[in-house]
């Protein structure tokens, strides 16, 4: 009785043990290789996360400060000449329907020096302004050490200084005197950073009546503060320019603060695409060094290859058996660099306070890339290596 002859069948168990037996023979190699690829998943999920990670943050310190700041600023008229805010500009602003807050500072021409042995002509990097009771309130701002002004200071030779202001004169904890003009002044706090108003950190604030009474100021605001609604934002804004100067809008310069922080999440994820760029050419480079080392591989392993065909096996066989080398140096590659992709990721963003966040997809994504690049690496090997005769293959030396 004669039977009928049938192709060998491999299981993918027997598959996959096959081409992990064809890695571990040359280990030195696959490690290389694989690194390869490791760099470029570990530089793409980097990037993806520690983007994420600081735009999460950012957002967070947007809902926590605030998106309804509104400012006005003093400009110049058609002349050239510095506009003056009416001195009532913060209850013309408080008639306003919408607007929940409002409060006003003031530049003051006024010198700061540490103390009297340092030269007028030496400038500390430090302006002086007026500002009311009510601006820490108004921006969402602390005081780091010591106290803001009173109903009672605000009248006295005493300032507030923002905290780098404090570092340029070497104020290191209130009660220490600093000179405005060539007036004594106290300093009775330190204001921790103003995240949405970052000028102020450079400013050493003094009470509107102290600054007419020791600094020679007119009283005229040159900066107005409004918080509204959030849903009334745009509405306010169409309309304070109008209610700071009524008789010149124009010269009034309104903005809102978080817009800047808004720009600058648009800015990383202009920077998280270059670097998203750079990490797919690593991990081309790794594809092409895995197809190379398959290549290499095939021409080294002919003997092989012509004896497991003699023995039964078939193009097919030979073709998964090299295709899944390649898938598993790969997957190697890319497990190990997302695995580090995200330990970078935790490690950066603990260093900068943030809250680690790497999105699933980004590691999904890593992951695919390399079974794709495994696919596409391995491919033309994996046929070449099915297209050898046995016989020309076994004498092969």
């Amino acid at each position: 009785m004669s039977g009928r002859l049938t192709a060998a069948r491999m299981s993918p168990a027997d598959i996959l043990r096959t081409g992990a037996t064809g890695l571990r023979a040359r280990r030195t190699r696959v490690v290389l290789s694989a690194l390869g690829i490791a760099i470029g998943i570990a530089t793409m999920v980097a990037v993806i996360g520690l983007s994420t990670s600081s735009r999460a943050d950012l957002m967070s310190q947007l809902d926590r400060l605030g998106t309804n700041l509104l400012t006005a600023e003093a400009g110049k008229d058609l002349d050239g000449n510095p506009v003056k805010l009416p001195k009532n500009v913060v209850a013309m602003v408080n008639r306003v329907g919408p607007v929940e807050k409002a409060t006003a500072t003031a530049e003051v021409d006024a010198r700061v020096r540490r103390s009297d042995v340092v030269p007028k002509e030496m400038p500390a990097g430090v302006t002086v302004q007026a500002a009311r009771l009510d601006l820490l309130d108004a921006l969402n701002a602390q005081v780091d050490s010591g106290t803001w002004f009173t109903p009672a200071s605000e009248n006295l030779p005493a300032a507030v200084l923002g905290h780098i202001a404090a570092e340029r004169l070497g104020v290191t904890v209130p009660g220490e005197r600093i000179l405005l003009n060539d007036t004594w002044f106290v300093v009775i706090g330190v204001l921790a950073p103003v995240e949405l108003v970052p000028q102020l950190d450079r400013v050493a604030m003094t009470g509107f009546p102290a600054a007419e009474r020791y600094l020679g100021f007119d009283g005229h605001p040159t900066t107005v503060f409004e918080r509204s609604s959030d849903e009334s934002v745009e509405a306010v804004r169409g309309v304070l320019a109008r209610t700071v100067n009524p008789g010149a809008p124009e010269s009034v310069n309104v903005s809102r603060p978080s817009d800047a922080l808004a720009a600058r999440a648009a800015t990383d994820k202009g920077l998280t695409t270059l670097m998203l760029g750079l990490g797919a050419v690593a991990l081309l480079v790794g594809g092409v060094g895995i197809a190379n080392t398959m290549i290499i591989s095939v021409l080294e392993r002919r003997q092989e290859i012509g004896l497991r065909r003699a023995l039964g096996a078939t193009k097919g066989h030979i073709r998964m058996q090299f295709l899944t080398e390649s898938l598993l140096l790969s997957v190697l590659g890319g497990a190990t660099g997302a695995a580090l992709g995200a330990i970078a990721t935790a490690i950066f963003a603990a260093a900068q306070g943030w809250t680690a966040v790497v999105p699933a997809w980004a590691l999904g994504g890593g992951i695919g890339a390399t079974l794709a690049i495994g696919v596409i690496a391995g491919l033309y090997p994996a046929i070449r290596a099915s297209r050898l005769h046995p016989t020309v293959a076994l004498n092969t030396t």
